[in-house]
């Protein structure tokens, strides 16, 4: 059984489909699975053991042809992308069976909504298990606190630089530090790093690392894999550390926490502000005040991990 499938755009959407494409490979343990989508999706999931080719596909209309020329043919499609361009791309591949994902899922979490779809078009049952990616994750020689401070989608998703040091500045004399972040956010990552940096009546004992721009996607989640603690935005970081159930701290501002919190990590803990204006899903505050995430206050995360580890 030879299945292709497009991969969601974003890293934190690929990693939520995971539990859907257990879900097919237990459904065709034959399968053989080819894997298409952005460099950041595909780069997560190529480790699946049923995965024998990923591709990055173009943008551009005009290359879609060109690359499903390309490809095998396959007797399933699956895009879980819901866009005219998904949908082309789909009408030019060889397959004896087609399935796009629509947009018409609503008031279910993410992870949901890609195993309803697989479930009514398959017409098999579809129990979605927990996220599942197959990355080792890397040895720590201490215990290990990450920050993610980014948040690909926009700055009204990002909490405070300021904030992010004050937690590692107070958690520093047990944790070693760990600063994450992708292209483009070398700058916040270096700002906390320079505040950890300049904390005098700080204790800091431990190392502090700035790998900001520095990983791989492979290298970023086995990083994630091996931590103790995560104090992280809702982002992609956020959905890996969920797969390894790993200690997190996911702080919610604009988005419908409901639809993308983590999965089913029983260690997974959530920070929110109530707002009339949440959630806007805007990439920017458009009131301008930003109160959702300027209300979270880094003391508010310290306890948390201190209560947690008692």
């Amino acid at each position: 059984m030879k299945i292709l499938i497009e991969l969601p755009s974003w890293l934190g959407d690929a990693v939520m489909a995971t539990p859907t494409i257990e879900a097919l490979t237990h459904l065709y343990p034959d399968a053989s699975l080819t894997l298409v989508g952005s460099y950041l999706s595909t780069e997560a999931l190529k480790s699946h053991p049923k995965v024998v080719a990923s591709y990055v596909i173009d943008k551009r209309f005009l290359a879609l042809r060109r690359v499903a020329k390309e490809l095998d043919s396959f007797d399933m499609a699956i895009s879980f992308r819901s866009s005219f361009r998904s949908a082309l791309f789909l009408f030019f591949i060889k397959s004896q069976k087609k399935y796009l994902f629509p947009r018409s899922y609503e008031d279910m979490h993410q992870v949901e909504k890609y195993a309803f779809f697989l479930q009514e078009s398959l017409g098999e049952k579809i129990s979605p298990q927990g996220l599942k990616l197959y990355n080792k994750p890397h040895n720590y020689p201490k215990p290990t606190l990450g920050i993610n401070p980014g948040a690909t989608y926009g700055s009204a998703k990002r909490w405070y630089p300021e904030e992010f040091a004050k937690v590692a500045i107070a958690l520093a004399d047990r944790y070693d530090i760990v600063i994450f972040g992708g292209p483009g956010e070398e700058e916040i990552a270096e700002d906390i790093e320079r505040m950890i940096d300049e904390a005098e009546s700080a204790n800091i004992t431990h190392l502090v690392t700035n790998l900001a721009g520095k990983l791989t996607i492979p290298e970023l989640i086995s990083h994630i894999a091996g931590l103790s603690w995560l104090v992280t935005n809702d982002s992609g970081p956020m959905h890996v550390a969920a797969a390894y159930q790993i200690p997190t701290v996911a702080l919610f501002g604009p988005t419908r926490y409901r639809e993308t919190n983590q999965w089913q990590n029983p260690q997974g803990h959530l920070i929110r502000k109530e707002m009339e204006c949440s959630p806007c899903m805007k990439r920017t505050c458009p009131l301008q005040h930003h109160n959702c995430m300027k209300e979270i206050k880094a003391q508010e995360v310290i306890t948390l991990i201190e209560k947690a580890e008692r």
